[in-house]
């Protein structure tokens, strides 16, 4: 296994050529196209780490599994779905389009339309402390904490994700304030995280939302298979049909650089490389996983 991982960062290092880093947000900007890490957990609480695996880098997207995790345990599955779809869309992460000529509903909750809708139903009984001590309790990593500078880059230039928020209010989707719902919302996409932190919330999925060592149900199981179908079908953007096949983990990426992958074992795998590909996945982390999972049978439909 470990010879697998120690490949699989070699190869993900070697594409961080083949991408650049996000600079629609300023912060995101400043990060280092070469850095590339990986950290493997499993129920033995032995981690296996290479390269940059506890640099702390901004959850982006990433944030969208949690919050979908708390929209579940808060609202219960028909309500959370009465807001927002679970299907693909097709469309690149911050598209708008289908919004405003398909559907009044959001695609799936791994969209930005579909996370902001999804983020607005905690409001107002969750505030952005209690949605941190629940990032930290589902990444098993209790010091995650809230990049200012990152958060005051993404409110600065927020504006199509301002224009997602008013849109649904505008179309009666949207019943919280737009304005609180987007400060929740870009507050969680600058959450501080690692590599490691991401392998620990993939364990937690992999383990059917039971936390790994104290045996604590952390996500209802029923809510844990609505997560990884989504994950599977919606997480890597509009890459995710090739990525099902070619790798087959149930997987969440984000423009920060992280991919965070629920796989068999159980086994939690966190991935970071700041440099996107055209689709807005790690270049590295997605050519890393392609790898580990062929190596190791991790696609759900190998036998």
């Amino acid at each position: 296994m470990e010879k697998a991982f120690f490949e699989g960062y070699e190869i993900g290092c070697a594409a961080t050529t083949r991408g650049k880093v996000a600079d629609y947000i300023p912060e995101l900007a400043k990060s280092d196209p070469k850095a590339f890490g990986l950290c493997m957990l499993d129920a033995t609480g032995e981690p296996l780490t290479f390269g940059e695996a506890d640099t702390r880098f901004s959850i982006q997207s990433i944030c969208k599994v949690i919050i979908l995790a708390a929209a579940l345990k808060l609202r219960g599955f028909d309500e959370t779905f009465s807001h927002v779809m679970m299907e693909p869309s097709g469309d690149a992460f911050n598209s708008i389009l289908k919004l405003d000529t398909r559907s009044n509903l959001p695609f799936n909750p791994m969209i930005n339309a579909g996370a902001i809708e999804t983020a607005s139903l905690l409001l107002p009984e969750l505030s952005f402390e209690d949605m941190l001590d629940y990032a930290r309790m589902l990444c098993l990593d209790p010091t995650i904490s809230l990049n200012e500078a990152v958060y005051n880059s993404e409110a600065q230039t927020g504006y199509r994700n301002r224009a997602i928020a008013y849109l649904l209010k505008s179309k009666g989707v949207m019943s919280a304030d737009p304005e609180r719902t987007l400060n929740l919302y870009f507050r969680l996409c600058s959450l501080a995280v690692s590599a490691r932190s991401l392998a620990g919330l993939g364990l937690v999925l992999a383990n059917d939302g039971v936390h790994p060592f104290n045996g604590k149900t952390l996500i209802a199981p029923e809510h844990v298979r609505t997560i990884q179908s989504i994950m599977f079908t919606c997480g890597m953007y509009d890459y995710s049909g090739k990525y099902s096949v070619k790798v087959g983990v149930p997987s969440k990426s984000g423009v920060g650089g992280g991919i965070v992958c629920a796989a068999k074992g159980p086994m939690g795998i966190g991935l970071y490389g700041p440099a996107l590909d055209a689709f807005g996945n790690s270049s590295g982390a997605v050519k890393a996983m392609v790898h580990i999972s062929q190596a190791l049978g991790l696609h759900v439909f190998s036998y």
